[in-house]
């Protein structure tokens, strides 16, 4: 369950990552059940509050769902749809930004392809 805290970003936010990136890195497969707040909360001496804010977080968006008396679990289709978030996400992120950064450089589309070939070496 590992990952260090950021005290830059709410704790909520990164309860909500670290389970996000274990779905997408296939340690939590669907239908597999999440730890609990608890769990969480113990873990990394947090208030079960903010943990429970995280996991909700997940709930809201389908990501997760609750099993009643049982915990929460990870949602059938999860994992593709954290993966289209996350492309969405990094096009918003990093690409637009490349290409305004380019723009602005005088990058040609053709230089900046060049330059993404070649995966960063001059």
């Amino acid at each position: 369950m590992g990952f260090e805290i950021d005290d830059s970003r709410p704790i909520f936010v990164q309860i909500a990552e670290k389970i996000e990136d274990d779905i997408m890195e296939k340690r939590l497969p669907e239908e597999a059940q999440v730890p609990s707040t608890n769990q969480f909360a113990a873990f990394y001496h947090i208030n079960p509050a903010t943990a429970a804010k995280g996991v909700n977080l997940l709930v809201d968006q389908g990501i997760l769902y609750k099993k009643r008396g049982i915990g929460m679990f990870v949602a059938e289709g999860a994992r593709g749809v954290l993966m289209e978030k996350r492309k969405t996400e990094f096009y918003e992120q990093y690409v637009i930004t490349m290409i305004r950064e380019a723009e602005k450089l005088g990058i040609t589309t053709d230089q900046l392809t060049d330059m993404i070939r070649s995966g960063g070496k001059r």
